[in-house]
C-alpha cells in the first residue's frame, strides 16, 4: 500500500539519520578525549618535566589545540546525543531537552570546566615558564584536569557500577591516557624538532621515557580493560558482542603501542648520549622519532576504540 511504503521510507530515513548521528557522536567523543589528552597531558608535561618548554611555541600550540578540541567535542557531544536519541533536529529545543537529563547536565558541567580550563590556558600563554613553575597555576590546572576526568568518567559504562573502586580505577585510567598521549605530543612536536633540542634532550627525554611518573602511565590503561572485562562477564560476550570485539581491537592496538614504547625506551638507553654528542644528527635520531610517531598515531586508534566502546552496549 502507498501509505505503508511511505511509512517504510520514513522509518528508513529516520534510521539513517540516527546512524549518522551515532557516527558523528563517536567522532565528537574522540575529539573530546583527544582534547583532554593534549591539554591535560601537555600541561602536566611542562609542569612536571619541562617548565622551560612553556616558552616553546610548538608546545603551547599542543596545549591550545587540546583546549580547542576538548571544548568543541564537549559542545558537539551535548547536541549530538539528542539527535542520536531521536529528540529532534538540532536547535534550542533539542539542547533544552538534553539538558533536562542527567547525561546533559554532566556534559554541561564538562563544557563549563572547559571554560575554566581556558583561564588556565590564558595564564600559561601570558606568563609561560613563570606560570608553569608557580604553585597557583599547577593547582588550578590540576583541579580543572581532575574535574574533567571525573566528569567524563560519569559518561561511560563504568559509572553504572556505582562503586568507589570502579570509579577510582576509571579515573586512574583516564589520567594515564592523558599523561601518555599529551606527553607524546609535546615530545614529538615540542622537544624533538627544536634546533637547540640536543641541549634539552638529556634532561627531558629520559624523564619522559623512564620517569615513574610517566612510564607508569602506560600501565594505568589496564585497570579500565579489567573493568571492561568485568562489564562483559564472560568469554562468550567478549567474542560475540560488538562491545567485546571492540575491546579486543583496543587491547590488540594497545599491545602494539606498548611495543613501540619499549622500542623508544630502548633507544634512549642505548643511543641518547651518542645523539647528543652528534648534536641531534638526523640519521641517529630518526629511529626514535619514528617510534614516537608510531606510538602517537596508534594511541589515537586506541582513543577511537574507546569512543566506540562508550556507545556500544555490553550486552549486544
Amino acid at each position: 500500500m502507498p501509505g505503508g511504503d511511505h511509512d517504510h521510507h520514513a522509518d528508513a530515513h529516520h534510521s539513517m539519520s540516527v546512524d549518522a548521528a551515532r557516527s558523528w557522536y563517536v567522532l565528537a567523543r574522540l575529539v573530546d578525549y583527544l582534547g583532554i589528552a593534549l591539554f591535560l597531558g601537555g600541561s602536566s608535561f611542562v609542569a612536571l618535566l619541562w617548565p622551560a618548554g612553556s616558552a616553546v611555541r610548538a608546545t603551547r600550540r599542543v596545549i591550545t589545540t587540546g583546549w580547542l578540541l576538548g571544548a568543541t567535542g564537549a559542545v558537539a557531544t551535548l547536541v549530538l546525543e539528542g539527535v542520536w536519541a531521536g529528540a529532534g533536529p538540532i536547535g534550542l529545543p533539542l539542547v533544552t531537552q538534553v539538558l533536562a537529563t542527567d547525561f546533559g547536565r554532566v556534559w554541561l558541567a564538562i563544557a563549563l570546566l572547559w571554560l575554566l580550563a581556558g583561564v588556565v590556558l590564558a595564564d600559561l600563554l601570558q606568563r609561560k615558564e613563570l606560570a608553569a613553575r608557580s604553585v597557583a597555576w599547577r593547582t588550578g590546572a590540576l583541579a580543572v584536569g581532575l574535574g574533567l576526568l571525573r566528569a567524563v568518567g560519569l559518561t561511560g559504562h563504568t559509572s553504572d557500577a556505582g562503586t568507589a573502586l570502579v570509579e577510582i580505577a576509571d579515573l586512574v585510567h583516564l589520567l594515564g591516557m592523558a599523561l601518555w598521549i599529551g606527553g607524546l605530543a609535546v615530545l614529538l612536536f615540542g622537544v624533538l624538532p627544536r634546533a637547540q633540542g640536543p641541549r634539552s634532550w638529556p634532561r627531558v627525554v629520559p624523564a619522559a621515557t623512564h620517569d615513574s611518573r610517566w612510564s607508569a602511565s602506560a600501565r594505568s590503561w589496564w585497570p579500565a580493560l579489567v573493568l571492561a572485562w568485568q562489564t562483559l562477564g564472560s568469554v562468550d560476550a567478549l567474542l560475540h558482542t560488538d562491545y567485546g570485539r571492540i575491546l579486543l581491537v583496543k587491547i590488540g592496538v594497545l599491545a602494539v603501542v606498548l611495543a613501540a614504547a619499549q622500542a623508544s625506551k630502548s633507544w634512549v638507553g642505548r643511543r641518547l648520549d651518542f645523539a647528543v654528542v652528534l648534536r641531534g644528527d638526523a640519521r641517529t635520531v630518526r629511529p626514535f622519532v619514528y617510534s614516537v610517531t608510531a606510538e602517537t598515531v596508534l594511541v589515537v586508534f586506541v582513543l577511537l576504540a574507546a569512543s566506540f566502546l562508550v556507545t556500544a552496549s555490553p550486552g549486544r
